[in-house]
């Protein structure tokens, strides 16, 4: 362990195909973030669901890695999964030794993030979910986004813009915040 931390966290990222994960550890990272984005192939058009996303050329087809010091004694470790189904075995790997995740939400597509939070729920993680604000998404009020998402009342549920990185900090923050509320420590200022 570095000198001066105390805890290091493991945190997935999930969510579907296109939906910032990529994008929220590139902006968040204090190093230079691993990434296995790719160009997208036509065989994997075939397979992947571009409905509405005309404009995605690449694509995650194993992880994105990044670190960020939250506070002098809290590091964070991001894990990036792949959002399309053809890859959900490399998720169940990026779990393991997770403490918690945070799954990213379209608006747009709601529906496409319930696997991602069924995942974190099996393997009995807790989570946040982040509503990434893309400017052509329908806005809606936190009581129907959380019926929407059946989420439960004490599971955080934030708004962010991945591309920007104090904003992309948002969801970081409220999930090391409720997993620390949840070891009845000191949350995170």
């Amino acid at each position: 362990m570095t000198p001066g931390i105390n805890l290091s966290v493991k945190i997935v990222v999930l969510g579907p195909f296109a939906v910032g994960k990529t994008t929220l550890v590139r902006a968040v990272s204090e190093i230079r973030p691993t990434s296995t984005e790719e160009r997208m192939t036509e065989a994997g058009k075939a397979v992947d669901t571009l409905r509405g996303l005309s404009e995605k050329t690449t694509t995650t087809v194993a992880l994105d890695f990044g670190r960020l010091t939250l506070t002098d004694d809290i590091v964070l470790y991001l894990f990036g999964g792949p959002g399309q189904p053809r890859f959900s075995f490399m998720v169940d790997e990026l779990m393991q030794g997770a403490l918690g995740g945070v799954v990213l939400v379209d608006t747009a597509r709601i529906t496409e993030s319930w696997d991602a939070m069924g995942r974190l729920e099996e393997a009995g993680l807790p989570y946040v979910v982040a509503v990434n604000t893309f400017h052509d998404s329908p806005r809606y009020g936190e009581a129907e986004l959380r019926r929407a998402l059946d989420l439960t009342p004490s599971t955080p549920l934030v708004e962010c813009d991945v591309r920007h990185r104090d904003s992309a900090k948002t969801p970081l923050i409220a999930l090391v915040s409720h997993l620390l509320a949840r070891t009845n420590l000191e949350p995170v200022s």
